[in-house]
C-alpha cells in the first residue's frame, strides 16, 4: 500500500503504467508520480483542478479530466474545464475544450480507439476520437444521462459502458448516441458506482454511493447487469478512482472528500492507494 502525504487533502484520480503510479491532488492542482515515494510533476493552470487519470498504453499519455470547479467554495462560478494529456515526465502535451459549452469533465478513460470524458452536472460523455485531428464531441445525447461518472468502451469497441450516478449503468451506442439503461438483477438500477474500468470480458466499479465503499465485478448482459463483490466483504474508506496497470487494481481509499466542508480541514494521514493482485480472468489472486 502506498501513502500519499498528508498535505495533499484531496487525492481524487489514480492511473498506472505498471511502474509509476499518478495521482492527482484536486486542492493542489498537482499531479503526483510515486515510486516508493511520491514527488510533484505538474501543477496546472490557476482554474483548472485535476480529477480523474487515465493512462494511454498506445500513445504514452497520461489523460487529465480537469475542471475549474472549487471543491471548497462551491458557490465560485466557472464553466470550462478541459480534457489535458501530460508526458509521462509531466509535460503538456494536448489540451481540449468543446467550443462554446460548458464542460466539467471529472473521469476519464483512453483505449486505442479513443479517450472518453465524463461530465457529472450535464451526464455528457465527450470522445477524442482522434488526438491528432482534435475535437471532443458528445457520444450521448443530451438529458440521456444525470451524472456521468467512470466509462469503459466495449470489446467490440461499438459502444461505451458509463456509470451514471443517478440513473446507473448505461451502454451509449457509438454509432446512433442512444443510450440504454440496463437494470441489475432485480430490476433496479445499479446507482453509486463511480470508477469503472473493462478487465477482460467483463467490468470492474468502484461503488462509493453507500459508506463504506466497495469494488463490484459488473458484467454486462443484453438487458441488464449481473453484478458481485470482487474480494468478499472487502470495504473501503473514502475511495474514488479505479486502475488497473497490467497485474493489480489499484484503489485511492482515504480520498479526504469526506473532510470537504468540515471545520477540521487538516490531515494527519494521507490518502492511500491499495493495490489488489488480479488474475487474467479479472479475478482477485
Amino acid at each position: 500500500m502506498l501513502t500519499i502525504d498528508p498535505r495533499h487533502r484531496l487525492i481524487e484520480g489514480v492511473a498506472s503504467d505498471g511502474s509509476t503510479i499518478w495521482a492527482s491532488s484536486v486542492l493542489d492542482r498537482q499531479i503526483l508520480a510515486c515510486t516508493r515515494s511520491c514527488r510533484t510533476i505538474a501543477t496546472l493552470p490557476q482554474g483548472l483542478r485535476p480529477f480523474g487519470l487515465a493512462w494511454d498504453w498506445g500513445r504514452k499519455i497520461l489523460w487529465i479530466a480537469a475542471d475549474c470547479a472549487d471543491p471548497e467554495d462551491k458557490a465560485a462560478k466557472c464553466e470550462q474545464g478541459a480534457l489535458v494529456g501530460l508526458s509521462p515526465a509531466g509535460k503538456v502535451r494536448y489540451h481540449f475544450a468543446p467550443d462554446r459549452m460548458a464542460f466539467h469533465p471529472g473521469d476519464v478513460s483512453a483505449t486505442a480507439s479513443g479517450v472518453f470524458a465524463s461530465d457529472s452536472r450535464s451526464g455528457l460523455v465527450w470522445g477524442l476520437l482522434s488526438a491528432r485531428r482534435g475535437g471532443l464531441r458528445a457520444i450521448n445525447r443530451p438529458g440521456d444521462g444525470k451524472s456521468a461518472q467512470g466509462t469503459a468502451l466495449t470489446e467490440s469497441g461499438t459502444s461505451v459502458i458509463v456509470a451514471d450516478y443517478a440513473r446507473g449503468i448505461g451502454r451509449i451506442d457509438l454509432k446512433s448516441t442512444a443510450t440504454a439503461w440496463l437494470p441489475r438483477q432485480n430490476g433496479k438500477p445499479l446507482r453509486g458506482v463511480d470508477g469503472l474500468l473493462r478487465c477482460g470480458d467483463g467490468y470492474i466499479g468502484l461503488h462509493n454511493g453507500e459508506t463504506p465503499g466497495r469494488i463490484l465485478t459488473i458484467r454486462v448482459r443484453s438487458d441488464r447487469v449481473e453484478y458481485g463483490e470482487l474480494v468478499q466483504g472487502l470495504t473501503l474508506p473514502d475511495p474514488t478512482q479505479i486502475a488497473f496497470d497490467g497485474k493489480r487494481l489499484l484503489a485511492i481509499v482515504d480520498s479526504g472528500w469526506e473532510l470537504i466542508g468540515k471545520a477540521a480541514s487538516s490531515r494527519s494521514i494521507g490518502a492511500h492507494v491499495v493495490a489488489i493482485p488480479i488474475s487474467k480472468g479479472c479475478k482477485a489472486d
